[in-house]
């Protein structure tokens, strides 16, 4: 998969819904329903961060869950692409980007997500082929005002901001030209998976979907 491709197919998946949500998973019973719950609410696409230790496990549940797409977020080395890859991931997530992280998902056809907050680290993105990205730490790095900043001198980029995305100031990212969608974990609280109540997310994701519309 060449880096154009990647970055066509990173679009595509990003297109899907306004929010994607950004999961971290301690059980992995709760992967199954979890995932239904975000789908049926509307948030098909689904980003599994690698920061527990059954993460893999939670993918390979999640991957099994009907009109869902579920990735691998905080990819950091080529071995986290193959095992994501091995897991069922059918995206890639990464907090930056690396030579060897891009290469690495190329050669298993993983569509990335590769991450980039300042101008530089964008344009060395876009040079290699990518131009879907994720902005982050999109708050800390200046919010909706700084990739306000960016529509105009790099307009062919287009951006995931993820970091202290919420409902209070989703709106304001999803309003900018270059904005696709956004990654926000408010969706899925970390009480309410541990309390298996799934009505509530689901609402909460049919509320999300609703975002920018």
């Amino acid at each position: 998969m060449t880096p154009q491709q990647a970055s066509a197919a990173a679009y595509d998946i990003c297109k899907l819904a306004p929010i994607v949500p950004v999961l971290v998973v301690h059980d992995v019973a709760h992967a199954r329903p979890l995932a239904e719950a975000l789908i049926a609410g509307g948030l098909p696409a689904l980003e599994v961060t690698l920061r527990t230790d059954v993460a893999l496990d939670v993918i390979a549940e999640m991957a099994k869950v009907e009109g869902g797409v579920v990735g691998a977020g905080t990819l950091l080395t080529p071995d986290d692409v193959k095992r994501a890859v091995d897991a069922g991931a059918k995206f890639g997530v990464s907090p930056g980007a690396t030579d060897r992280l891009l290469q690495a998902a190329e050669d298993m056809d993983l569509p990335m997500l590769p991450g980039a907050a300042t101008a530089s680290e964008a344009m060395r993105l876009l040079e290699r082929g990518y131009d879907m990205l994720k902005f982050f730490p999109a708050e800390s790095s200046g919010g909706a005002p700084a990739l306000k900043s960016l529509a105009s001198p790099l307009p062919q980029i287009r951006f995931c901001p993820t970091g202290g995305v919420s409902p209070a100031n989703a709106e304001s990212y999803l309003s900018l030209p270059n904005v696709v969608c956004a990654g926000g974990s408010w969706v899925a609280p970390d009480a309410l998976v541990r309390q298996g109540d799934w009505a509530a997310i689901t609402e909460l994701a049919r509320a999300a979907s609703k975002l920018g519309r």
